[in-house]
């Protein structure tokens, strides 16, 4: 019983530590195509902002919208750090 419960356990931490890696990757690539020179890209990158507030992606959204001038783009990202600063407080 103890190998079946020890293979599940490593399997467990193997898979945790993927699945963090994974995240930080997705994190990363979603924070570099908010400045990306692709428009659609850009509105990609707000929509997962949205969908994980904190204080490092209101900074992030704040320079976003000194960087951005598309005025549509502009719009959405104010919405978008309007409700983040709402939900943080």
């Amino acid at each position: 019983m103890f190998p079946k419960l020890k293979a599940m356990l490593i399997g467990l931490a193997v898979g945790t530590t993927a699945g963090v890696i994974i995240a930080q990757q997705s994190i990363g690539r979603h924070r570099r195509d908010l400045f990306s020179d692709r428009p659609l890209r850009r509105l990609s990158a707000l929509g997962y902002l949205k969908s994980s507030p904190s204080v490092d992606a209101v900074n992030l959204l704040h320079d976003y919208l000194t960087w951005e001038k598309h005025p549509v783009l502009r719009r959405r990202a104010k919405a978008v750090l309007r409700r983040m600063e709402a939900k943080l407080g």
